[in-house]
């Protein structure tokens, strides 16, 4: 069995301290091969927060894939944001934007759709698309194969199109003909789970993930996380999981099968 803990738009600067506490005990009791942080790891890309940032990470005691967030790059620091925007994000969670992380039964792809030109927009570039397309080719067999990027590439509700990833449809297209199975994002704080194509969701599914521990929560959306699992003999569910706050603990609220 394969799983993959879902965290995303944790904001730190903003973080509920008994929600962190929950985060991390759900984290323990579930042992995941892999926790995914998609994005918007800090507030406002301050040395205190990713401080903060990596002490949570390194209270996980498990291996963690991170991307960038725009949240993640200096908003009001503009010499910062123009001459070294990253700077902050790497001094505390490591050199690489773009990590690969691959056992036996998982392979999972980073993607920085980040831009320090562009304040909340995503952006992909030819160049991505074609690397991941092509290290997703290179799967071994039996390996769920998941891309992890910030920004969404569908939308639930009308008003998050404008929050869509640019070069999203070339991305797709290129992905899906190389075999992902699962697209994982946050930025809009709304989690949901779709199909890639509504008429073949064989084909792959999107998983975005809410915000798991900050206040900035989405009208009446609690703090949530997913839990994605690959049973042996294939089946892969994803779980939602939401705080609550009378129990200070994340219990599960929402069951998708996913066909792949």
């Amino acid at each position: 069995m394969t799983r993959i803990l879902h965290f995303s738009d944790t904001h730190f600067g903003t973080e509920r301290k008994p929600v962190v506490e929950a985060a991390l005990d759900l984290a323990r009791s579930l042992a995941p091969d892999l926790v995914v942080l998609s994005g918007d790891i800090t507030q406002r890309a301050r040395r205190g927060q990713f401080a903060a940032a990596r002490k949570f990470i390194e209270r996980l005691s498990l291996p963690v894939l991170t991307v960038p967030g725009n949240h993640d790059i200096p908003l009001f620091n503009v010499f910062a944001r123009a001459l070294n925007p990253y700077g902050n994000y790497k001094r505390a969670l490591g050199p690489v934007l773009e990590p690969v992380y691959e056992n036996a039964g998982l392979l999972a792809i980073g993607v920085n759709t980040t831009r320090p030109r562009r304040r909340k927009d995503g952006e992909i570039s030819d160049g991505q698309i074609a690397r991941v397309a092509e290290r997703l080719r290179q799967a071994k067999p039996g390996q769920l194969r998941i891309v992890v990027a910030h920004h969404p590439v569908r939308a639930k509700v009308e008003s998050d199109l404008s929050n869509l990833l640019n070069g999203r449809e070339r991305a797709l297209a290129a992905w899906t003909q190389a075999g992902v199975d699962l697209i994982l994002g946050g930025h809009i704080h709304l989690p949901y789970v779709l199909p890639l194509d509504p008429s073949a969701p064989s084909r792959g599914w999107i998983v975005q993930a809410g915000t798991t521990c900050s206040r900035r929560v989405r009208g009446n959306i609690p703090n949530s996380v997913n839990v994605i699992t690959r049973e042996e003999q294939g089946a892969c569910h994803v779980e939602r999981w939401d705080y609550a706050a009378g129990a200070h603990a994340f219990a599960p609220v929402d069951r998708t099968q996913v066909g792949l």
